[in-house]
């Protein structure tokens, strides 16, 4: 376990940010922002969409990630989502979920800050988490990564009641020990999971290590998979 984090909310009806005040002792919204000098903002050159940023938070080394739509919906707006109340805010849905599995001591970033900015019908919104040094992607660590570390990762994810909406090779890294993180838990749903549910999320990975190393990422994930179900037979799901 670790220590728990102090949680505060500076929320109105048309902005608001949730923050732990260990990191961040007092709300500030240009803390969202890449060109506030203090944050000494540097683009993630891998994936984010063009919408993330390594940064400064006053000690802390962190990844800034503004909410970017993809596929066919980011033709209409590539940054603003529905409005339907602050309960189903994605940014501070994702802090949340962060802090359930960060202070159970499972491998995932600390969460520091959400906010969010409503406009009429629709909202915009960001986030702000640890930054993880000296991790690799599993799409490009295949050759040295722990089938039963990434398993083990997982289902205890799995176990937290917490289904992972996007888990693929890229949202899993692997530090110089061998232990599998878990990023990216935007849409993230949290609540008992089936077993077919582990599996839909499971086959998910597969298709991603498929798509990035052909067979041997299909190798990779059978071993995976047997690693998997080891741990479920254990505990009799």
């Amino acid at each position: 376990m670790r220590q728990l984090l102090a949680v505060k909310d500076h929320i109105h009806s048309a902005v608001g940010m949730r923050y732990d005040a260990v990191i961040i002792p007092e709300p500030n919204l240009r803390l969202f922002n890449p060109n506030f000098p203090p944050l000494q903002a540097q683009p993630v050159a891998e994936g984010g969409r063009k919408a993330a940023w390594f940064v400064r938070c006053g000690d802390h080394d962190a990844v800034l990630r503004r909410y970017r739509r993809g596929g066919l919906m980011a033709r209409i707006s590539d940054d603003r989502y529905l409005w339907t109340g602050h309960n189903n805010v994605r940014s501070l849905n994702e802090f949340d979920t962060l802090r359930l599995l960060y202070e159970a001591g499972l491998p995932v970033p600390r969460p520091y800050a959400a906010a969010f900015w409503r406009g009429g019908p629709s909202y915009r919104a960001a986030i702000l988490v640890e930054r993880l040094h000296n991790v690799k992607p599993l799409a490009s660590a295949l050759d040295v990564a722990d089938s039963e570390q990434v398993a083990g990762s997982i289902y205890a994810m799995h176990e937290h009641g917490v289904w992972h909406a996007d888990l693929n090779a890229y949202n899993i890294l692997l530090d110089p020990d061998g232990r599998a993180w878990l990023i990216d838990f935007d849409k993230a749903t949290r609540h008992v999971l089936s077993p077919e549910r582990r599996s839909a999320n499971l086959l998910r990975l597969r298709r991603s290590l498929a798509k990035v190393a052909g067979a041997a990422g299909i190798r990779w994930w059978d071993e995976l998979n047997r690693s998997y179900a080891k741990l479920t037979r254990a505990t009799g799901i």
